[in-house]
């Protein structure tokens, strides 16, 4: 195994997101203001070597329910939103007076998944004002606005949108804090026969098998989605790392380089900023399915996609969108902006590029999508 060195990472980081979870920021009374008092104080010493922190915080749900007083979330959608509401401004509060003590000010940030994936203008937008926050030295401490989501834009999870934010402003580092040390081989609040996975090179299916046998409890997410939202962003070459965020004075010895929590190790290479949203921000509207030769070409060759190698068109989409490109050895290998139609694709595919004009009656492109407008997903990096 080749040796990680952690230190070179994060001496790097200039700019890193913690991401907090419901377990560590919520107590038997409602929010566990020991926690946030100590998550400002690591985040001021932070600010001061001259790091530049975004926070993402879980945590409004739980601290509602406990606030208004019920032994459990309800099942209805309006009332848990009301839950959120009230939870939210009792939570952002709190990190105002946590943070006031270091002279720091704090600005609220409620996103919904449309926010970044139904135009290239939103997601720039709020990369742009996330800049301006950094800029003037305030923490933007962002939340998923769950008073108003629905399931169509909503991220899922604050693990999701954590990564997401990640790519958004091209940090150097994410640090997803939970109630348990790291990524285990098991549930260790069940199992005492469990290890400690100090540092994933490679996610695969084996690790997702793993991380889905260790459930959250408060939060929506559990380890699953932990590792999911590792995978997005160590594809884009950013290192993750989970640790047990209940612990006295965390982020520093993480910081250090201290072999603590699980490590995630990020690929050689970043991705561009327009590349992470094209592959992660997007919602695809159809499907490329593609030959083995092609495949390759784009996995190992570094090619675009041509219409030769395209043998299946699913749904509807027009010029400039989103399609998953699927074949191979992989069902999803990446996603990429076509440069033609659903329609005029089943016209052209299987053809060869000298031939669209006879196909279509001109020829725009002789890529169906471009290498440039086309992002590899991380599982097909193995």
């Amino acid at each position: 195994m080749i040796m990680i060195n952690r230190q070179s990472y994060f001496n790097a980081a200039k700019r890193i997101v913690v991401k907090v979870g419901s377990n560590v920021l919520t107590a038997e009374q409602g929010l566990n203001l020991p926690v946030i008092y100590s998550l400002s104080k690591q985040i001021s010493l932070l600010m001061e070597n001259g790091v530049e922190v975004i926070l993402v915080s879980s945590g409004a749900m739980a601290s509602g329910q406990k606030k208004i007083g019920l032994a459990k979330r309800p099942d209805g959608i309006p009332e848990r939103q009301a839950i959120a509401a009230v939870g939210q401004t009792g939570m952002m509060m709190e990190y105002e007076k946590a943070f006031d003590v270091y002279d720091i000010k704090v600005a609220q940030i409620l996103l919904t998944g449309d926010d970044l994936n139904t135009s290239r203008d939103r997601y720039l937008n709020a990369r742009n004002t996330l800049n301006t926050l950094l800029s003037w030295k305030i923490i933007p401490i962002i939340n998923e606005n769950d008073t108003v989501v629905v399931d169509e834009i909503r991220f899922g999870d604050n693990d999701n949108l954590s990564a997401m934010i990640t790519l958004l402003m091209n940090a150097d580092l994410l640090i997803n804090l939970t109630d348990i040390d790291g990524l285990y081989t098991g549930d260790p609040r069940k199992q005492t026969d469990v290890e400690l996975i100090s540092e994933v090179e490679t996610i695969d299916g084996s690790i997702e098998a793993v991380a889905g046998d260790i459930p959250g409890s408060l939060g929506t997410g559990g380890m699953l989605s932990k590792v999911r939202a590792a995978a997005k962003v160590t594809n884009a070459g950013i290192p993750m790392v989970i640790s047990n965020g209940r612990e006295t004075d965390i982020l520093k010895p993480i910081m250090s380089g201290e072999k603590i929590g699980t490590f995630f190790v990020p690929a050689k290479e970043k991705l561009s900023s327009r590349k992470c949203w094209i592959g992660y921000n997007i919602k695809p509207k159809g499907v490329l399915r593609i030959d083995d030769g092609a495949a390759n070409a784009i996995l190992n060759q570094g090619k675009s996609l041509l219409p030769g190698g395209i043998i299946e068109v699913e749904g509807d989409f027009g010029i400039g969108d989103a399609v998953d490109l699927s074949g191979g050895a992989h069902s999803r290998i990446a996603v990429g902006l076509v440069n033609y139609s659903s329609s005029d694709i089943r016209k052209i595919m299987g053809c060869k590029t000298d031939q669209i004009h006879v196909c279509l009656g001109e020829k725009s492109y002789d890529e169906v999508v471009h290498r440039d407008n086309l992002t590899i997903l991380n599982e097909c990096r193995l």
